[in-house]
Parts: C-alpha cells; structure tokens; sequence
C-alpha cells in the first residue's frame, strides 16, 4: 500500500485540531487503498491544543504528534514536520481548517495521474478584500522579479511526491522558503482551484512582522533583481547629481551676481539622497541577513516531545 503523511503545523488551535483529525480521517475512510499518517508538530501551544493532541493521539494511531521546545516560527516549524514525514507523498495542510481537507482527495486522484506537485490554488478568499488585492500585487511583484513559476494565492497546501521532497531536502537550508523550493524544484505543477474560508475558531497567527519576513524570504530567496536595482540606482541618481551640479555650476558663472540655490532646496535634496541611501542599505541588509542565518546552520527545531511515534 502507498503511504501518505499529512503535515500539519498547529499553535494555539485548541478547538481546531479535533475537527481536523476527523475531517482527515473522513477522508481517508474513502481512500481504503492508502495508509496514511497524521503528523501534527506543536509549535509550543500555550492554550490546550498539546493536551487535545494527547486525547487525539491516544484514540487514533495515525494520529503522531510532535512538540516543539519553544515557538520556532511559521517557517521552520512545518518544514521540519515535513522532513521527518517518510510517505510516498506528503500533503501539507493548515490546521485552521481554511483550506478543505476534503481537497486532499483530488490531490491523490491527480497525484495517481502522474502529477509529481498538485497544490491548491484559492481564487476567492473570505478574508478582507483588502489583504486579498495586497497579496495579488506581492505575487505579480515577485513574478517579475525571478525566472521561476511563482503561483498566485498559493499557501502551501498541496501534495508533494516524495522525489519532489528528496530534492528539498538536499537544499538544507535552515530557514527554508518551501514554495520557492517548490518552484525551484522545476516539476510541472498540477493547479485546483477553491475558495478558501474564513478562520472559525481562534485567531490568525500572523501579523504584520510574519507576512513581511515572508514576503522578504521569498524576494530575497528567488531573486538577485533587487540588488541590481540598488546598483543601477546609483548609477542613476550619480548621473542627475552630475547632471544638476553642472547646470548649478554654469547658472552661477552666467549670473554671479544674482544666482542663489538656497537653503530648501539643499536639505530636500539631503533628505531625497539620505532616504535612498536608507533603502539600499536596507535591501543589502535582507541579502546579508538570509547569508547570516545559512551559515549559522541551526537545526530547524528542537523537540520537546513525539506521541504516537
């Protein structure tokens, strides 16, 4: 029988991780022809989501629990559930129940295809229309800023063969971008659309600081663009400071006298020139910090505890 791990990352999703366990194992109630494993890694909850994984665990053996020792983040977290998965594929599915499980089953179906990367692809979203056109526009930017297939509305969900997640793990990067693996990876990728709900129980996890380290991951991790951006803006702005200093320089020769810059435009310019330079050296410092934290090499997560394994 083939082997299918499903992934999911939970915090704080106390009344969540029950529903989920049940709407996964409904699904799989349909799929006899499949032995499947639930892993769902803890990322230091401090509600009762570990003590109802505990109950879960102990009622259903494909339920596997792994806890982190403390909070290591949205990214690490599920990446590291994902490398200890050992399925012929791997589904990677959200614990705030958004996404369908009941999707999985059309994955499977097209994965039997001969599709090595099915995902989900939302094209509605009850979440404010606001944040729906704000990622639009974040994914047309990073479409044009790399040379690899980036998916719009694409969260993660979907299903992963396990040659795809071979190749993954060779990366071994310690703070991984997983769908820019995906892309990197260069399978052809199988697309389902759907409409993704609103949260029902508990809060979202992220907040401004998370959906910035992610948009920047992302940036940072598929393209060099931004660098050349900030050289050849140099070269820009040299070239009209050239420019400026030379028609300054002749409109004071021609009129000695009479010609003077004043004191405005001199600190606008300052400024102008201050906050370029502010940005470049921030761009600079995304590059230099995704350096910093490949060659520190941490490991993804430390566990404080596995049930079910």
């Amino acid at each position: 029988m083939k082997k299918i791990s499903v992934v999911s990352p939970a915090y704080n999703e106390s009344g969540n991780v029950q529903p989920l366990v049940e709407r996964v194992r409904a699904v799989f109630a349909g799929l006899p022809q499949y032995e499947y494993e639930h892993i769902i890694i803890d990322n230091a909850s401090t509600d009762a989501t570990v003590d109802e994984l505990r109950v879960l665990a102990a009622e259903d053996p494909h339920v596997k629990v792994i806890v982190n020792a403390r909070n290591f983040g949205h990214i690490r977290s599920p990446h590291h559930a994902m490398m200890e998965a050992d399925g012929d594929a791997i589904v990677v599915l959200l614990s705030d129940l958004q996404d369908p499980p009941e999707l999985i089953a059309d994955f499977v179906r097209d994965w039997e295809l001969g599709w090595k990367v099915v995902v989900g692809i939302k094209t509605t979203s009850e979440e404010s229309g606001l944040m729906y056109r704000v990622r639009t526009l974040y994914y047309k930017t990073v479409e044009r800023l790399t040379s690899v297939q980036v998916l719009q509305h694409y969260t993660g969900f979907g299903l992963y063969d396990r040659q795809v997640m071979d190749v993954v793990r060779r990366y071994g990067d310690p703070y991984p971008y997983f769908r820019g693996m995906v892309a990197e990876v260069g399978f052809p990728i199988k697309q389902i659309e759907y409409g993704q709900k609103r949260r029902m129980r508990g809060i979202t996890k992220n907040n401004f600081y998370t959906l910035y380290d992610m948009a920047m991951l992302g940036i940072t991790n598929l393209s060099k663009v931004p660098l050349r951006m900030v050289t050849f803006g140099g070269f820009v702005f040299a070239a009209i400071s050239l420019v400026l200093g030379m028609i300054y320089l002749v409109a004071k020769l021609l009129f000695w006298n009479h010609f003077e810059l004043g004191l405005a435009p001199t600190m606008i310019g300052l400024f102008f020139l201050g906050s370029v330079q502010l940005i470049a050296i921030g761009i600079i410092g995304e590059y230099v910090g995704s350096i910093h934290t490949i060659v520190q090499n941490r490991p993804l997560v430390t566990e404080k505890e596995r049930i079910n394994y």
